[in-house]
């Protein structure tokens, strides 16, 4: 009967630590599951909210009259889905309900890329979640990363889980660019960016290894860098 309590003690703190490992575990990246809403932490802009969720920074702004989006604050719980089309309307004749006309996304040209260091691309664009948003460039720690086009710098900071120090630069209202795993960030979130002007050191991504990670968004959306990039 003594053995039996036992056994069922350490089972039940076998079970208990397990549960609390599970839920203290940090993703190693963001999720990407769909969500209606996101409430805005300290360092967050609008420009990275949109980018964790795969949408365009424009759309964030006009689903929730942001106007340009420059003034969001912690705690401000941002809508992550359009709004409804319904109007609610007191009892009366049914009347036709007008149509909310949505606006295209923007469709500015693409810039004329370069790539933003030397190296081996050691893992492709796929389109899933993770290194597959962009690509990976295999090189030297400390080796200089340049800005792909000229643009001006909207993030430069380690906010976001899973891309080490990250610079997004905003080309247009259509086209982003995003360097992540850098050791060194050389700019700061305003300035305006030269294409070919270093923005970073190169720093050690996953597998204590140095590379670089590579994005091009288009309305939010990933695309995939080497059909922008030149051959090479």
């Amino acid at each position: 009967m003594r053995i039996g309590i036992t056994n069922g003690r350490a089972m039940l703190l076998l079970c208990v630590f397990a549960l609390l490992v599970g839920g203290c575990a940090a993703p190693s990246r963001w999720d990407y599951t769909p969500q209606r809403s996101h409430v805005v932490r300290t360092g967050e802009t609008l420009f990275t909210i949109a980018y964790r969720y795969g949408h365009d920074h424009n759309d964030l702004a006009r689903w929730n009259r942001l106007g340009d989006g420059s003034l969001i604050y912690p705690g401000q719980v941002i809508r992550l889905t359009p709004t409804s089309g319904a109007v609610a309307r007191a009892p009366g004749p049914a009347k036709a309900t007008p149509k909310r006309t949505v606006p295209p996304p923007p469709s500015d040209p693409s810039p004329k890329w370069a790539w933003p260091t030397s190296g081996r691309v050691s893992a492709g664009f796929t389109g899933n979640s993770g290194s597959g948003t962009g690509i990976v460039v295999d090189g030297r720690a400390g080796q200089p990363v340049k800005a792909a086009a000229g643009g001006r710098v909207v993030y430069s900071g380690g906010g976001l889980i899973g891309y080490g120090q990250l610079i997004i630069i905003k080309h247009n209202d259509t086209y982003l660019s995003a360097y992540g795993y850098n050791a060194s960030l050389l700019v700061k979130e305003g300035d305006n960016i030269k294409k070919g002007q270093r923005i970073a050191t190169m720093g050690e991504g996953p597998g204590q290894k140095p590379r670089l990670h590579f994005e091009i968004r288009q309305n939010g959306k990933p695309v995939n860098p080497r059909r922008y990039l030149p051959a090479r």
